[in-house]
């Protein structure tokens, strides 16, 4: 287990791991930022995250939010792909701008050995308020000893 505060992967590190492991979706996200137990995640909005109206979808915003958390617990533990979503709340707050960008910060408000627990604010890029938050918690697998 990492050292709280150490960041344990890096921006490209993050982006080379999401194209390894999760290359159905890595070209949805990229990661721009990460800082000691936070992180910026862009979601890359393409015609097959909009719903009827223009605007991005719930399941996406629950995407973003859900891969921020996961990269948030991850560059601070390393790269453990089998850490899962145990739980979420996530509340929609207002319309994202049609077809733009989405930008997710995450904050890691707990990491432990067994789980992490992060706040999550979505913004449509070139909004000040936050279109979407969420808490999600992680389990984080344990460590194999032997």
């Amino acid at each position: 287990m990492a050292e709280t505060g150490k960041v344990m992967m890096d921006v490209p590190e993050m982006n080379a791991f999401l194209a390894q492991v999760f290359e159905q979706v890595a070209d949805d996200f990229r990661v721009e930022e990460i800082k000691p137990n936070e992180v910026t995640v862009r979601m890359i909005i393409a015609n097959r995250h909009l719903r009827p109206g223009g605007t991005v979808s719930g399941p996406s915003m629950f995407a973003l939010a859900d891969v921020s958390a996961y990269i948030a617990t991850l560059a601070m533990i390393g790269p453990k792909a089998l850490a899962v979503t145990t739980n979420c709340s996530l509340d929609f707050m207002r319309k994202p701008a049609a077809g733009v960008d989405l930008i997710a910060t995450a904050k890691l408000l707990k990491l432990g050995r067994q789980l992490s627990v992060s706040h999550v604010l979505v913004h449509s890029e070139g909004m000040e308020a936050p279109v979407a938050q969420a808490t999600m918690t992680y389990a984080i697998p344990p460590v194999k000893i032997g």
